[in-house]
């Protein structure tokens, strides 16, 4: 095959050199915009994971690149006046000038045929070539040039930053934040050579504006960031190599996702992207030069699988894209987990967290590194950080973060473990019958401190379903009082009522006879009439279509709200949640997506609040003040023009003014048009911000599924409560097992289950004994 590199970074060289090692016949070039043996740039971050696939792949290059590594354990973070140190991370770092020199002689020792200063516009200059990989980098002319074919999504960060380095040799890889009177800087740095250490410095937009430094040349920079960062540098100086830049040399990160990876041209060549050019990770986490090298080991690979003969390039090519696209997203999600949170760190933990909490905090900013992991990698920091956390008695075993008691008003939980409300569609007549003490009662005794029953209907037109549960009359609440009494009498769980209206997502049919669909002609009861904000169909053309609520609707449903919560009182409740959520008749009038309103009601945020702040009102009149109340929100409904996260923290900020003591964040089921992006944790990020940013307490959902999700959440200071649904229906002692599972034996059970608590963490016990043969 006759192959043309254009570009001349790692993922250019290592292709080249691989293939030709492989099958010295294939007349491979590299094309390089720069002059022989030079680059620009500083350190490059590698994994010990990309290394080992190196080594299996040449070992003679990844035996020179490994003696050319520096290798470190710890990180260390410098902030408000603090220097905090943890261990066992493994990095390993090289100038990226001395990278490259080992993969070009190791080019030219195999036969490749490199060529220098040349700066390639087109692949159409090389009308022979069977395949082209367009190495060119995040501004890729090739990309560029195929953009309809390719489909690039561009964005644009909003940080700006500038690499720097210095010969000030530091020990771990560092972190250093600094407040100026404009805002927050930090600096990333990390040595790569026996001389040079990279010394990246970021900054949010306004801050980088504040300080002038958009009209600030590159010297001036530099002065800026030796002022700044005098006490780490020690007098040392900061270097640029970056002169062939204009200005200032701060830059904007550009995030790119590519469609498709490769095609056909005009000569009949193939073209394929490769590293920056069809994918970029954020320095936050250090993957761009690990993505570049595995794209090629995984292009080699698929030829060795396949066949390397010019016939097979588009067989080759689909499976290679196949292959790196899921793992190349995974590492993106991670670095752009990694990168928001220092978009936002400023702005949302600088200034609100302890400097224990904020080194949590960044070290499990990716997400990728949880509680349980940081255990592994430095136990005798993380006991340290649980003791802290927990302020208990450091001669006693540590207490994990989710086992930690949480008060509010009169009510002191014994865990942050919640059971989130979950619909049952079993009720009769609106009352909760034994099939809900049961329900309920078992998940009371499962070792959560706190047991939400599901959504609890303020009148009959209030329900999603014939059977979901109310207390609009005196029937209910005694139902209710008895289910209270009998989890209060047998366990230290608290019980928590959850009082809604489904607005234009009622009268529907039981989940397992038809989720979202009208009632039937089959069902025993009619389809009662609907009210909402504005009229709409749930789902449109099957729905029925409810009605705008009038001035008298609404005083009708706040006074029937205001008498359920009497009612929950009476039962026994500890603990009342008003639901705001889901597209349920409060919610509508939140999200603009179902208020269409021109009365004082509709219109901006402020007005669209102003009838579920009526409500919230009145209810926290009616409930006891020593009692909670939390308000459950959808933080964003996934639909272009829908509530946001941002608008969140303004809708959190104006319940916490009316007395809300948290606010439960979860997300979408406003609109069928959503488009929700799954995974796992997925909605804590807008418990978080809610919690940094509107500065009140919250619970947070979806996907939480693990004494370490629990672990890592609640360390970090993402929420105050973890609510944990399915999981708790598959199993109703799910807090119990997950304490068993984590070895943390502290967590009382029930006196009648106590023979089985000690198997089952012996049980476990053994289990992470074979784990490690």
């Amino acid at each position: 095959m006759k192959i043309v590199c254009i570009g001349g970074g790692p993922a250019g060289l290592y292709f080249g050199l691989l293939m030709k090692q492989r099958n010295p016949a294939h007349d491979i070039t590299v094309v390089e915009r720069n002059r022989p043996y030079d680059t620009f740039g500083w350190g490059v971050v590698f994994s010990d994971a990309t290394m080992d696939n190196m080594r299996a792949w040449d070992r003679e290059t990844a035996d020179q690149i490994q003696e050319a590594f520096n290798h470190w354990d710890d990180i260390e973070l410098l902030f408000k006046g603090r220097r905090i140190r943890s261990g066992g991370h493994g990095f390993v770092g090289i100038g990226r000038k001395k990278l490259l020199n080992i993969l070009q002689a190791r080019c030219e020792q195999l036969g490749v045929n490199l060529v220098f200063d040349c700066d390639v516009q087109s692949d159409l200059d090389f009308p022979d070539a069977d395949l082209v990989i367009a190495s060119d980098g995040i501004n890729s002319n090739i990309r560029t040039r195929y953009a309809d074919t390719f489909k690039p999504d561009i964005v644009t960060r909003p940080n700006r930053f500038i690499w720097l380095g210095t010969h000030r040799l530091y020990d771990a890889f560092t972190f250093d934040f600094q407040k100026t009177e404009h805002g927050w800087f930090q600096a990333h740095i990390y040595k790569f050579d026996d001389t040079t250490t990279t010394f990246i410095v970021e900054c949010p937009e306004h801050v980088f504006l504040a300080h002038g430094l958009d009209k600030a040349d590159q010297e001036a920079s530099i002065a800026f960031c030796e002022k700044l960062f005098a006490d780490t540098l020690e007098g040392a100086k900061l270097m640029t190599n970056a002169r062939h830049l204009r200005g200032s040399a701060w830059l904007n990160f550009q995030r790119v996702v590519c469609e498709q990876w490769w095609l056909k041209n005009q000569h009949n060549s193939h073209v394929v992207l490769m590293g920056d050019a069809v994918h970029t990770a954020h320095f936050a986490i250090g993957s761009g030069t690990k993505l570049a090298i595995e794209d090629a080991i995984e292009l080699t690979r698929q030829f060795e699988l396949l066949g390397d003969d010019p016939s097979h390039i588009t067989d080759v090519l689909t499976a290679y894209q196949e292959a790196r696209r899921i793992e190349t997203l995974k590492i993106q999600n991670a670095a752009w987990n990694a990168m928001a949170w220092f978009e936002v760190c400023g702005e949302r933990y600088c200034d609100q967290l302890e400097p224990e909490q904020f080194m949590y905090s960044m070290l499990t900013r990716s997400q990728r590194i949880s509680h349980e992991n940081l255990r592994l990698r430095d136990k005798a920091w993380l006991d340290g950080y649980e003791h802290w956390f927990a302020q208990d008695n450091p001669a006693l075993p540590a207490t994990p973060p989710m086992f930690t008691p949480y008060s509010v008003r009169s009510v002191t939980l014994k865990n942050r473990v919640v059971v989130s409300p979950m619909a049952q569609y079993s009720a009769v007549d609106g009352i909760a019958g034994d099939y809900h003490l049961v329900h309920l009662g078992a998940r009371a005794m499962g070792g959560a401190a706190m047991v939400f029953a599901e959504m609890i209907c303020t009148s009959p037109d209030a329900r999603i379903t014939p059977g979901c549960p109310g207390l609009w009359n005196d029937a209910q609440a005694d139902a209710w009082q008895r289910i209270v009494a009998w989890a209060h009498a047998n366990s230290d769980a608290k019980m928590a009522a959850q009082i809604g209206h489904a607005g234009a997502k009622g009268s529907t049919r039981r989940a397992w006879d038809g989720i979202d669909q009208p009632l039937s002609d089959d069902d025993t009861e009619a389809n009662w009439p609907l009210l909402s904000a504005s009229p709409q169909q749930y789902v449109p053309g099957v729905s029925q279509t409810s009605r705008a609520m009038t001035r008298a609707d609404m005083d009708r449903v706040k006074a029937d709200f205001v008498a359920a919560t009497q009612r929950a009182a009476r039962a026994g409740f500890d603990w009342l949640e008003l639901h705001c959520a889901h597209g349920y008749l409060l919610s509508s009038f939140i999200s603009p997506l179902t208020n269409h309103r021109d009365d004082d009601y509709g219109g901006s945020l402020d007005n669209r609040l102003r009838y579920p702040l009526e409500v919230f009102a009145a209810v926290r009149a009616a409930w006891p003040d020593h009692l909670p109340m939390s308000v459950r929100i959808s933080a964003h409904d996934w639909v272009q023009g829908g509530i946001t996260p941002d608008d969140a923290v303004l809708i959190a900020k104006a319940f916490k003014a009316a007395g809300a003591d948290l606010i439960d964040c979860s997300s979408g089921q406003v609109s069928k048009q959503e488009k929700p992006v799954f995974g796992r944790m997925f909605q804590t990020p807008f418990a978080d911000q809610v919690r940094q940013e509107a500065g009140i307490a919250t619970i947070a959902v979806g996907a939480i599924s693990e004494a370490d999700h629990v672990n890592s959440i609640i360390a970090a200071g993402r929420a105050d409560l973890c609510a944990v649904a399915r999981p708790h229906l598959a199993n109703p002692a799910w807090t119990l097992t997950e304490a068993a599972r984590i070895g943390y034996p502290a967590l009382a059970w029930p006196k009648q289950y106590l023979s089985a608590k000690r198997q089952i963490e012996a049980n476990f016990e053994r289990a992470a004994t074979q784990a490690l043969k």
